[in-house]
């Protein structure tokens, strides 16, 4: 009786357990409504010795067109040897469930990210059957358990999600929202090689719900936020973002200490052009400028447009002869392109945050001051402050 007792005390201690995890997990996912928040904090759930415990989850989105299947997070080792850092530096900090989501704040400031946080993102697969087991669970209702080392799993050996991941057993469950489906979370242990009980994908399925329920939430709101600070006419950046970017940036570039570059530029003449061809000319050169602006800019550069004919580029990371090089070969290219019959040209000012500029409004008036520079000295050109 006394075994049947304490049998019955620790399976109740246990769903305790689990319904507190359950509790505050769902509680720190309301908290933020930004989409790269609310899936840290999921995977964070999922992986922490105080969440699910899990060695490693990885979220899956199906982007827009249904043509791709795309890796966004990550969290946990690539190897044993980086779980062995990685968990000794949870221990040694005495990391409980909301430290480490609140050092995720810390780590987005960081140049360098986690190795298994970027391998994730490396990976993409065809939103089509040959991509095997990821394709497949898109379309379950409930998660499914495999596991590569038995006979009915045997099969997914050389699936490309299961090599890419180095997958044996697993738990890959997909994400639903309002009948589609979102995306997908797949769970492992590739390093304890603790078994997955039914018990444990129980709370995981709860649990799954609840996070689909929350990226939906939180993917609408950055939908209606980026609807919010895009510029309609040629899809880059408004300026009230490039303001609010512009103050991120700074404080970043002064917490770690890196050189930070604005450029400001003009179309030349564009009065002229919009007199002589018409406004449906003008609003095709504005558009086909901004295309190029993204297309030789990069990745890490907010590119804005500022307001008329005026565009503004933020270039973290850069000196401002680093940056001249990219001006200039943005230069190049748009007087190479022809818009209607006509080549336009553009005038740039590039100011840096080393220039001894006393904070952000006179970093960007310092690159406007360049710009009319380049604009008196003949235009067509590339100025520095």
């Amino acid at each position: 009786m006394k075994k049947q007792i304490d049998k019955l005390k620790a399976e109740l201690e246990k769903a305790r357990s689990q319904l507190y995890i359950f509790y505050e997990l769902t509680q720190a996912m309301r908290t933020t409504l930004r989409l790269d928040e609310v899936t840290y904090i999921i995977l964070t759930g999922l992986t922490a010795h105080h969440g699910l415990g899990f060695n490693r989850a990885v979220l899956f989105f199906l982007d827009e067109n249904k043509k791709t299947i795309n890796g966004f997070m990550g969290i946990g080792p690539m190897d044993s040897s980086d779980a062995n850092t990685i968990w000794k530096a949870i221990e040694n900090q005495k990391m409980d469930l909301y430290a480490l989501i609140r050092d995720y704040h810390r780590m987005k400031r960081e140049p360098v990210k986690p190795k298994f946080m970027e391998f994730t993102k490396s990976l993409t697969f065809p939103a089509q059957e040959d991509s095997g087991i990821i394709y497949d669970a898109l379309y379950e209702v409930i998660p499914l358990h495999i596991n590569t080392e038995d006979s009915s799993g045997e099969k997914y050996k050389n699936d490309p999600l299961v090599k890419n991941l180095n997958l044996k057993e697993f738990v890959i469950s997909p994400l639903w929202s309002k009948d589609n489906p979102l995306g997908l979370i797949v769970v492992d242990n590739c390093i304890t090689q603790k078994i997955i009980t039914d018990e444990v994908i129980k709370i995981f399925t709860m649990f799954i719900n609840q996070a689909a329920a929350a990226i939906e939430n939180s993917k609408t709101f950055e939908t209606t936020l980026v609807k919010a600070h895009t510029d309609l006419l040629t899809g880059l950046w408004n300026y009230g973002y490039f303001q609010y970017r512009l103050d991120e940036e700074l404080m970043k570039a002064k917490s770690q200490d890196y050189e930070l570059s604005v450029i400001m530029l003009d179309i030349d003449d564009f009065k002229k052009f919009n007199d002589s061809y018409g406004h449906p000319s003008g609003d095709k050169a504005l558009s086909e400028i901004a295309k190029i602006l993204q297309e030789k800019s990069r990745k890490i550069d907010t590119v804005a447009r500022y307001g008329g004919e005026e565009f503004a580029l933020i270039l973290p990371h850069s000196s401002k002869e680093e940056a001249f090089h990219i001006g200039e070969r943005i230069r190049k290219e748009i007087e190479q392109t022809e818009i209607d019959t006509v080549k336009l040209t553009i005038s740039l000012g590039i100011s840096s945050s080393r220039d001894g500029c006393r904070g952000k409004e006179d970093l960007v008036k310092q690159a406007d001051l360049a710009l009319y520079r380049a604009k008196n000295e003949g235009k067509n050109r590339v100025v520095l402050s």
